[in-house]
């Protein structure tokens, strides 16, 4: 049985063990102590924290090692740009598709709130001086023990140009980095082995704790959202990959699941990039010197699928407090929410720190955020899900544009790519 469908029965028997537990036994307290609480927390938090164990050492040595791959510097800056430019297209993209079904259904219509029923106080956003002064570590092994993504990023693309430029003394360096890479994807191989364990735990727990009553009011918000997730996933990203990347967008869907499923249970974009970049890589063909910059990137700066719940929320907050947007505000929500997907990147919080931003922009309530928090965690799963495609989506365009995309590998079938040693350049 592949990995896939192990994964796929795993989430299926973690969802209906949840909906079980939480219809039958919501208050028996041996379970919510031993079960929902104590063994489904433990299990799903490990699998979670592996995961993230691997992700700083991973994208600082793939990113070292594409850097150097490269041999050139320019062409690094060109492959920024396109990714940049990809993903900030595919944001705005997505939150017009939020905006235009939101006012098409008009969730919250006629919904009533008491002015002190919710009650919500959001971080204010750093300035955007103090977010670009902030990607260049003061100290980068501190920058990686906290996770800091953007300067782990900066960090990684000075040192792999410092080796390139370094010549004959570099290329030992590089040797090393090569080795050290082929092994952290071994240590992902053994993370992925114990996948469905962990994802059953995640979807037992948030399904046995997320229960229906939650959603019931908010049916109308939480339906359009996942309708325009999934007309952005499979409607955008299906453009991309078939007029940008010019591959089959049923086989790329069909050769993401792995991740998608891991999105899914994990909530994390972060989390997921061991396995979104080794399914790029190894599965869809994109070269590692491009793969290990725009995967990266993407999971730190790339939010459409939260972009769209912030679309969604405005016009269900705007219709609870009966405020009308006039045509100039809807522009505004996609500009603002836009770059605050570029401008809030990597800071704690950063969903409902953009949501904040959105709402503060139009002159909604910040505290209407309250209303929609209980279902947030069912809607930030698929969310995340769309956000790592999007990721793969847009490097497989760039590797396309570069030279990089090894149609052979694409193309081969099975659930597993043909193997191939640490990241060579197997371009056909």
């Amino acid at each position: 049985m592949s990995l896939t469908m192990k994964i796929m029965i795993a989430m299926l028997l973690g969802a209906v063990l949840g909906v079980l537990v939480n219809l039958f036994l919501p208050g028996d307290a041996f379970v919510q102590a031993y079960f929902v609480d104590g063994l489904f927390k433990v299990v799903g938090a490990i699998f979670v924290a592996s995961l993230k164990m691997l992700v700083v050492p991973l994208v600082f040595v793939s990113l070292v090692g594409g850097v150097t791959g490269l041999g050139d510097v320019k062409k690094l800056g060109r492959i920024g740009v396109k990714a940049l430019a990809l993903y900030l297209m595919t944001t705005a993209i997505a939150i017009a598709i939020a905006l235009s079904l939101a006012v098409l259904v008009s969730p919250g219509q006629g919904m009533k709130v008491d002015a002190g029923q919710a009650a919500f106080k959001a971080k204010e956003p750093p300035p955007l001086a103090d977010v670009i002064i902030n990607m260049v570590p003061s100290n980068p092994v501190q920058a990686m023990a906290q996770g800091e993504m953007l300067q782990v990023i900066v960090f990684a693309l000075l040192f792999g140009v410092a080796i390139t430029l370094a010549g004959e003394r570099g290329r030992h360096v590089l040797n090393f980095f090569n080795d050290l890479d082929a092994v952290i994807m071994k240590m992902v191989d053994f993370v992925m082995e114990l996948a469905p364990v962990g994802v059953f735990a995640l979807i037992a727990r948030t399904f046995a704790t997320q229960g229906i009553d939650l959603v019931l009011p908010l049916a109308g918000y939480f339906l359009v959202v996942v309708g325009a997730l999934l007309i952005h996933g499979l409607g955008t990203y299906t453009a991309v990959v078939r007029l940008l990347a010019g591959l089959n967008p049923l086989r790329f869907f069909s050769k993401m699941r792995p991740v998608m499923l891991f999105a899914f249970s994990t909530s994390s974009s972060s989390a997921t990039i061991p396995v979104n970049l080794k399914t790029v890589e190894k599965r869809l063909g994109v070269d590692s010197s491009v793969a290990s910059f725009t995967v990266p990137l993407g999971a730190t700066i790339n939010m459409d699928g939260t972009a769209i719940m912030q679309g969604v929320a405005t016009v269900f907050i705007a219709n609870v407090y009966a405020v009308h947007l006039t045509m100039g505000d809807y522009l505004s929500v996609i500009l603002t929410a836009t770059l605050a997907s570029i401008g809030t990147a990597g800071v704690p919080g950063v969903g409902l720190i953009m949501l904040a931003m959105v709402l503060a922009q139009v002159g909604l309530p910040v505290e209407g955020i309250a209303l929609i928090v209980g279902v947030d965690r069912l809607l930030d799963m698929m969310r995340t899900t769309v956000n790592v495609t999007g990721d793969a989506a847009v490097s497989c365009a760039i590797a396309r544009s570069e030279g990089a995309l090894d149609r052979a590998v694409f193309d081969s079938d099975g659930d597993e790519a043909p193997a191939a040693p640490g990241h060579q350049d197997t371009r056909k």
